[in-house]
């Protein structure tokens, strides 16, 4: 058995019992699923993912990319490039595609519920393959020319990578120096280092498709300051013919270092040359110098995956633990605890380690809810656009938008935490070790904090653009939903939708409270603004844990009817504990985090950088 645990049973409760993903199956958008279909696709790529996509997950922690500087080329793992193969090879990512590049269009539900298995399984598989995904972004926003050229990068197979950052830039996107310089045939050459760039190179596919902002230079109307002077090039690792993709000569973009990292070691993050020694020839994506606009679609794609990545690796880590718990014993029941003879029990019959697993237990289906609810409003939007319902389509991308920051900052950080803290704790010792996953999950997930904006990015994103520039109506609307769901209910959950109400109404506390932070600057206090940067990041996380509470309360409901209909299954009655449980254990923090912002001051901005 593989180091993987997947929660396929849950994933099938959210899309077909709670989400209605058997319904939005239904419609012609997705003549080519069913229901049927969908669950036998999630079963086969659950028996994949534990077995040949889990199989190298260890082994390419263990022996990590080699980087040959004379070459410039990454060569990855043997183990690794089965289990590569073997995904690649079972052509479930064609589910992310457009029928016009070879795909079959499938609800954001049920791709997420996909993504979730691979990301828990091997979650660098899902990065180097991503060239589909990204050629999509090229058939979107093209020319006539590379619409054919993005068929072409999904017939072949090639790789493909996102090149923002730069090693003076970081974050600050904008601040990039790298340029680009219009030739005579209409193409570009990029010349700059950028760095961190996942998947920067490998040697699993015949070429990688790099997407590359840049400064243009002399040219009227583009290159200026800020991310609004950046555009997005197309710039292949080998020049290649666009009508049979007969590779070319190696275009002038090299690898020059590969990062000695933390975790997620498989995945070559490269620093890349452009220009160097050879000229590094692009292409301006749709001849248009809408760089960063561009780019947010790859980017939001991300943020999701990072989210998803963030999730499946806490469900997994869980899932062991709640395995080691059930098979490790060691101490007497607590009740026993004074008779010396008494026997050993199992650890999870430990009040603390049942705590424990439930904490676990209930962020990790919470969150999964969250990214399946978030999807949902992905499929509301592209549902009411082939319905020609503008307004429905903008009010439900708004909603996406305000969501996304909560599964990727929340997901992320919520992981991280219950992966060192309580997962690798109900192993104890033997947790810190390689014996088990969890000391390879928790190195593997620190990245997901910092990939595609670090939490505080998040946070500021999620207030000023997601909140403030929207004047709140996303906000306001998802709130109504929850809301809603606590005005009625069964009777066994009604303290649980009234501490759901008492949570949201905390959040709405905390936002009243950075009302004068925010206004600040129009007052004559600009130093008031300070505090909404301050405390941004303890909104996320509020926001975060109040949509699991009321994710895990909607869960609580359906299987409560289910109960009630005779169902005699504990996995239904895990989703009342776990509810009922986050409700008393986790919301009530909310309160506290309302009282901390409505007492916020400056202290930590008026402190000399030296009492540092």
């Amino acid at each position: 058995m593989t180091h993987f645990r997947h929660n396929l049973r849950d994933l099938e409760f959210n899309l077909f019992e709670v989400f209605g993903a058997d319904e939005i199956l239904k419609h012609e958008a997705f003549a080519d699923l069913d229901e049927a279909t969908a669950r036998e696709v999630l079963r086969e790529l659950a028996r994949l993912s534990e077995e040949e996509l889990a199989a190298s997950y260890v082994e390419g922690d263990r022996n990590p990319p080699a980087f040959d500087a004379a070459t410039a080329s990454v060569t990855l793992p043997e183990a690794f490039k089965k289990s590569y193969k073997a995904f690649i090879d079972a052509e479930y990512w064609r589910l992310d595609l457009p029928e016009v590049l070879g795909g079959t269009v499938a609800p954001r539900m049920l791709w997420w519920s996909l993504a979730e298995l691979v990301l828990g399984a091997n979650p660098a598989l899902w990065m180097y393959a991503a060239g589909s995904s990204f050629a999509h972004t090229a058939h979107l926003e093209g020319t006539d020319e590379q619409k054919e050229w993005a068929k072409l990068f999904v017939e072949k197979g090639w790789g493909a990578t996102m090149v923002l950052t730069e090693p003076d830039a970081g974050s600050d996107v904008g601040a990039g120096t790298t340029k680009a310089y219009k030739q005579p045939d209409g193409s570009w050459h990029i010349e700059g280092v950028k760095r961190f760039i996942t998947s920067g190179d490998q040697d699993m596919t015949d070429n990688i498709i790099h997407y590359v902002l840049a400064r243009p230079v002399g040219e009227e109307g583009a290159g200026g300051p800020g991310t609004k002077g950046l555009s997005l090039f197309i710039v292949p690792k080998y020049e290649f013919d666009p009508a049979t993709g007969e590779l070319g000569e190696r275009n002038g973009v090299k690898v020059t270092n590969i990062e000695h990292k933390m975790g997620l070691k498989v995945s070559a993050t490269a620093e890349l040359t452009f220009g160097e020694k050879a000229p590094a020839k692009g292409w301006l994506l749709g001849e248009k110098h809408e760089g960063i606009r561009q780019m947010f679609l790859i980017i939001e794609y991300a943020r999701m995956m990072v989210g998803t990545k963030a999730i499946a690796t806490l469900s997994t880590g869980y899932l062991n633990a709640l395995d080691y718990a059930k098979s490790r014993i060691q101490g007497p029941d607590l009740l026993q605890s004074a008779d010396k003879a008494s026997p050993r029990v199992p650890i999870i019959k430990h009040p603390d380690v049942r705590r424990s697993l439930l904490m676990q237990k209930s962020y990790a289906e919470g969150l999964r809810a969250l990214v399946a609810y978030t999807a949902s409003w992905q499929d509301k939007a592209r549902l009411a656009e082939l319905e020609g319902d503008e307004e429905a389509a903008e009010t439900a991308k708004k909603i996406n938008d305000l969501l996304l920051p909560l599964v990727k900052g929340c997901g992320s950080e919520r992981a991280y935490e219950l992966l060192s803290a309580e997962s690798l704790q109900t192993f104890g010792g033997s947790g810190y070790l390689q014996d088990y996953p969890l000391e390879q999950y928790v190195r593997d997930a620190k990245i997901d904090t910092l990939y595609e904006g670090t939490t505080a990015i998040q946070s500021l994103d999620f207030l000023f653009r997601k909140i403030i520039k929207d004047n709140g109506e996303s906000l306001m609307a998802v709130a109504a939903e929850i809301m809603a769901a606590t005005q009625d209910g069964h009777a066994e959950l009604e303290e649980t939708r009234g501490k759901v109400l008492r949570a949201l109404g905390d959040v709405q506390g905390v936002i009243e409270a950075l009302q004068p932070a925010l206004m600040g600057p129009m007052s004559g206090e600009p130093r008031e603004l300070y505090k909404a940067g301050l405390h941004s990041r303890r909104l996320l996380l509020a926001v975060g844990d109040l949509m699991v509470g009321w994710l895990l309360l909607r869960q609580a409901e359906v299987a409560q009817r289910r109960l009630d209909e005779g169902a005699d299954d504990d996995f239904y009655r895990g989703k009342v504990a776990s509810a009922k449980f986050f409700a008393k254990e986790v919301l009530p923090r909310l309160t506290a985090d309302r009282k901390v912002v409505e007492a916020a001051d400056l202290t930590a901005m008026d402190l000399p950088d030296e009492a540092f």
